[in-house]
């Protein structure tokens, strides 16, 4: 591929994943808010965003198997987990802004688990077999995650109530 569509096609890639996520925390919003048809219409072209962002990722030869996938993911854990958002946590702490702190932080700590849990994946498909995993919990303030049905009473990060983790 020519370096500048490979440039044009990791930047529309960035750009449609940015609008799909854009659009349904617009949808979320637009639910709050009492407009379930907005929020629906947020959320019909938020997929086409992704759909958009998935045919670029394809282009880019990006997407392999399930073991190649999983690294890419441990790789940007690890990335995540030991450079970038240390580094963004120090800077907004430096800079007294509490907010970024708390959003620095609470993703960092969820990270760590991620890399963990995309490793456990990737050694169970390199030994030939699907993860065996539970129910996974999703704490919705800070992303706080725990797999099984031993949801903690608070989240040991933010201290969001066991009631409000989402399952998958």
């Amino acid at each position: 591929m020519h370096a500048m569509t490979k440039e044009f096609l990791e930047a529309a890639f960035a750009g449609e994943s940015q609008a799909h996520m854009r659009y349904l925390i617009f949808a979320h919003e637009a639910e709050k808010e009492g407009k379930p048809n907005l929020a629906r219409l947020f959320r019909a072209i938020a997929y086409a965003e992704q759909v958009h962002a998935t045919n670029h990722y394809r282009e880019l030869g990006r997407i392999g198997s399930a073991a190649s996938n999983l690294q890419q993911c441990i790789d940007g854990e690890h990335f995540e987990v030991h450079e970038m958002y240390p580094v963004y946590k120090n800077a907004a702490e430096f800079q007294s802004e509490t907010g970024a702190v708390r959003s620095a932080h609470y993703a960092l700590e969820a990270e760590k688990i991620h890399e963990t849990m995309y490793a456990e994946a990737k050694r169970a498909v390199a030994g030939g077999s699907d993860l065996a995993i539970g129910m996974v919990h999703i704490c919705p303030v800070c992303g706080y995650t725990v797999e099984g049905n031993e949801v903690p009473e608070y989240c040991p990060v933010c201290g969001a109530k066991r009631e409000l983790f989402r399952k998958f």
